[in-house]
Order: C-alpha cells, then structure tokens, then sequence
C-alpha cells in the first residue's frame, strides 16, 4: 500500500499480504478472498486471469509475477492511480515489461472522469499487452465511459512458456504456492466473431518507417560484423600470416547483391582492401544479360577484384559426360540441367578460394534455406560463411534499400542498388523459349511475401497450418486494408485469396520437411532477425526425416474454397 508523496492508502486500506487463503461471507454464501486467486474459464482453455492492484504494478515482486508463474495468463491491473506530467510512459514501460517478462497480456485500467480533483487529476489512461506488444489504448482523459477491447491470443502466450524453459526454471525457483484456482464459466461465442487484432502482411519487416529503418541498421551491421569476426579469428588462428580474401559469386540478383556490399563494408571496418574481395559472375545457359551486367558494374563501383568465368563450356562437357538428353540437342531442362550449372559454379568457387587463400561467402537466404530453394552439397546450399543465412527474402530488398538511401557507399555504387530492386527474382537456369517464358522463382516455390508469412508463424510462433491459413487470410485478403512497408511497389501490393493461401501453405509444408536434410548440414552464419534462424545448431533442431504427414492433415481443416 503506498503511503509516500501524494498516497496516503493505509488510512483507509489494510495490507492484504495476511489474507491468502481467507474465506468470508457475503450474502449468506461463502466466497474466496484474497490476493491468490486465479479464474480459470473451465470452457476457454488457457484463459486464467490475476488480479492485482495499482501500486502492485511499481514494486520490484509484484503479485502478477507470481500469478504469471502459477499459471495465469492474463494480468489485470484495477489502478487508482493519479495524472502527472510523463506518468502514462511510465504506466506503458511497466505493463509492456510485466507482459513481456510473464509471457501474458497485461490488461491496464487507470481511475478517470468523476474522481476527486481536489489535489489531482485522472486521465482514465487503459491498455492491453500482450508479450509486450501493444494491442489496444483508450482515450486519456475522456469527456465519458471508455471501452478497450482487443484479441488475445492465448495459445501464443501457451506456446512462448512452452518453448522458454527459463519460465519454468524461475517457477520452480521462486517456489510459489498457494495460490488458489477459481473455475468459472465464460460461455463464450462460437463461429466466426471476427479478429479485432492488426495482423501485419510481412511479420519479418515492420511497417512504420522509423522502426524499419532501425531494424535495417541493427541487421546490416549484424550481418557486418559477423563476417569481420571470422575473418579476424581465421588471421589469428593462423598467427596473422594469412589474411583470408573473400571468394563470392555474383549474379545481379538480390542476394549476392546484398552479400557483396556486406562484404564490401566488413573490409573497410578491418582496414583491408577491397580488392581482397574475389567476384565472379559465371554466366550460363541463361543468364541474362541485364543482371550480368548489374554484377559487373556493382563489382567495378565497389573497387573490388572483378571476373568472368563463363561455365557454358564445362556446363555441356558435364552434360555430355552424363549422357544428358540436352547434349544430343534435345530440349530437356530438368533438375539436372539446373544442377549442372549451380554445382559447377560453387565448385569453381571453393577451387578459387583454395587457389587465391580466400573462403567462399554464402549468399543464400533464410526464406531459401526454408523452401530447399538451393543445391544440396556442391552447389549454393554450401559455403565457409553465409552472412545471408539469417535474412529473409521479404527483408533482403529492404535492407539494400537502406544502404542505398542511407549512404553507405558511393554514389554509384547507390544507384547500381536501386536499379537492382526493380530486378524479376529468378535463378536463370533455364533458357527462355517461345513457349517458355522466363523462369521465375515465385512460380515454383510460391510468392515470398506469403511464404515469409508462414516462415514466421512456423519457426517463431510454432503455430499450426490451420492458424497460419487464418491469420494470413486476415492479413492478405484485402489489398487496401492496413499498412504496407515504406517502398513497397504499387504492383507488388496485392491481395491473396483463402485458395491461394492454403494452395502455397501446402507448397510450404511439403517442400519444408523435404529439405530438412539440406538445413542439418549449415555452414556458419549469423543470426540476425528474432524470428529465428534455420541454423541445426541453433533455433531450429529437426530430423531430416520427418513427415509432414500431421502438418498437412491439420491443413485439411482449412476450405479449399
């Protein structure tokens, strides 16, 4: 009870700290009292809800702490507390920290219109958190009533305790006991009642400006000093006598674009050269002309020692070799065809990185790793370092957006960059031909802002097909619903039907447990969004054979139309 400055509650107030496990009477029937009292909804499950007290919120064990160990879930706060200048950011850093440390939603309502302001003032300030996110603020100082209401996402809340084994240490730590579960029945509605809650399009970038432009720099500079820390554990261990170059190939594309002004920026910080950065562009049976050029004037804008290794001739030897259809004329692009070329030119690399003392960085991406979108073993799966492994496709152009638009490297270095985001993503494996247009990569493996989507909800919420379908519905559905990141193209701002949806989930599922055995064999690489990593020795721990089997019949329950 805070009897300090302005609050005099044991005037009128008794500690409650002596009345756990109290019974009394009211109405001729007895009820529970005190402050161990936990409801439980006996027909919503994981609906457990504390209640404390306003000072409760401000000292340093607050009681829903304790709840929040014995298994509540939602932290309510009922707070007499007056208005002064800055104490509403205060409330706020209070009910995010609680929500966030309890794992919970943290549900706040603050004394308002009608309260004696003989020596203060109200506000009637109300929010609700959840895992410290916000998710629904009131008016302050409203002129009537004020209703916040918002969704909370219990099995969220059920599956972060679940996969923080620390919650459960600081429980059995903290030896709390006692308190008191209470079943009630809530009846809740049934069917479809809507979503109140924002489900933002692309879980990996955020849409407001400021924050986007931070989580770029957080991520580039991650990515940065990963690489210089090898590089310079790589000179120490050998006692400074070799200073190991970079090998990395470049197509003009998104990823070995944003790995090379990775690389580019690393070198600067260790006070190298930037001609110990080793590109080559090794253009095959399909690569364009337009994207080999973006490689070269990239490389030559950047300074770096800049190569063509055209691998069509070893392409048809090794395909005449394997009695290939291809080397008899005929027109025969299978995955072997496609496999030629991507195994020839990381072949090439690791030849050039033994040859020139150098390691080969990786440029494949964490949206790739999770499709299997990548040659397994000699081919773009493998390297000695992949500062890409950590970054997903759907962030990738933001963040060479942001080395462009925040100066990062020269004029013409920023405009090759910008020219490069407008690029088509494909692997250029295989020729185009009237009948055939150009291959694109989406056309195969599903458009990546959904797939980016399901990525989220999988690794970093571990949350089910069925859920995933539903929440990306909420998300993609309407076209004009909602915020888009800052840059997002016009065409590239579309709606996806449930259909789509389910039909690319399912692509997701099958092609994400087929390639497990490609994610157990990771080079090293950094760690760079909170949404996880595909690293075996990191966030993701999965058998190579496991069967999607209970994923895609759980996707059964989703309509195909």
């Amino acid at each position: 009870l805070p009897t300090y400055r302005e609050f005099y509650e044991r005037r009128w107030f008794a500690p409650g700290d002596d009345t756990a496990g109290s019974v009394i009477t009211v109405g001729g029937r007895q009820a529970p009292f005190g402050p161990d009292l936990i409801f439980a909804a006996s027909d919503l499950p994981d609906l457990k809800i504390h209640v404390e007290v306003c000072e409760d919120m401000w000292v340093p064990v607050p009681p829903s702490a304790e709840a929040a160990l014995a298994g509540a879930s939602v932290l309510c706060n009922l707070s007499g507390s007056p208005i002064t200048i800055a104490r509403a950011q205060d409330r706020q850093l209070l009910a995010r920290s609680a929500s966030a440390r309890c794992q919970a939603a943290y549900v706040y309502a603050a004394a308002g219109q009608g309260e004696s302001t003989t020596d203060l003032s109200w506000d009637g300030q109300t929010m609700i958190y959840e895992c410290g996110e916000l998710h629904g603020e009131g008016e302050r100082f409203p002129t009537g009533p004020v209703r916040t209401i918002a969704d909370i996402d219990l099995d969220r809340i059920r599956q972060e305790r679940l996969r923080m084994g620390t919650f459960d240490d600081n429980r059995r730590a903290s030896g709390v006991t006692g308190l008191r579960t209470i079943d009630f029945t809530l009846d809740p509605p049934t069917g479809d009642i809507g979503l109140r809650r924002r489900v933002g399009r692309f879980p990996f970038v955020p849409d407001d400006a400021e924050r986007l432009a931070q989580d770029c720099y957080e991520a580039y500079n991650i990515q940065v000093s990963g690489l210089e820390q090898r590089l310079r554990a790589m000179s120490e261990s050998s006692g400074g006598s070799w200073q190991p170059k970079i090998i990395i190939g470049v197509s003009g594309g998104l990823d070995s674009t944003h790995a090379l002004i990775v690389a580019a920026k690393a070198m600067d910080r260790l006070g190298r050269p930037r001609t110990d950065i080793h590109a080559f562009t090794m253009p095959g049976f399909a690569t364009g002309e337009e994207t080999k050029g973006y490689a070269t004037r990239l490389s030559n804008s950047l300074g770096v020692t800049f190569e063509t290794i055209d691998i069509t001739a070893a392409s048809e030897q090794l395909l005449e070799d394997l009695d290939h259809p291809y080397s008899e004329g005929r027109d025969v692009f299978d995955v072997t065809f496609e496999n030629v070329q991507a195994g020839l030119r990381t072949d090439y690399l690791f030849r050039l990185a033994n040859h020139r003392g150098g390691i080969v960085l990786g440029t494949g991406d964490l949206s790739e790793l999770a499709l299997g979108w990548c040659t397994y073993g000699v081919g773009d799966q493998m390297s000695h370092y992949n500062v890409n492994a950590g970054v997903p496709k759907t962030l990738v152009q933001h963040l060479i957006r942001w080395v462009a638009d925040s100066g990062q490297f020269e004029a013409e270095t920023n405009d090759v960059l910008r020219e490069i985001l407008e690029l088509e993503i494909t692997p250029e494996l295989i020729p185009a031909t009237e009948d055939a247009p150009e291959q694109r990569t989406e056309d195969t493996v599903g458009p990546y802002s959904l797939q980016d989507f399901t990525l989220y909800h999988v690794l970093r919420r571990g949350h089910r097909p069925s859920k995933i379908a539903f929440l990306a519905w909420h998300a993609w559905h309407d076209a004009d619903a909602g915020e888009w990141p800052t840059g997002m193209a016009d065409v590239r701002r579309v709606a996806h039907d449930l259909p789509t949806i389910r039909h690319w989930l399912d692509v997701f599922i099958r092609r994400f447990f087929a390639s497990q055995f490609k994610r157990s064999a990771l080079p090293n690489g950094p760690k760079v969004s909170p949404g996880g990593t595909m690293s075996p020795r990191g966030d993701w721990r999965m058998p190579s054979d496991a069967s999607p089997a209970a994923w895609l019949a759980e996707l059964e329950r989703v309509p195909v139309d």
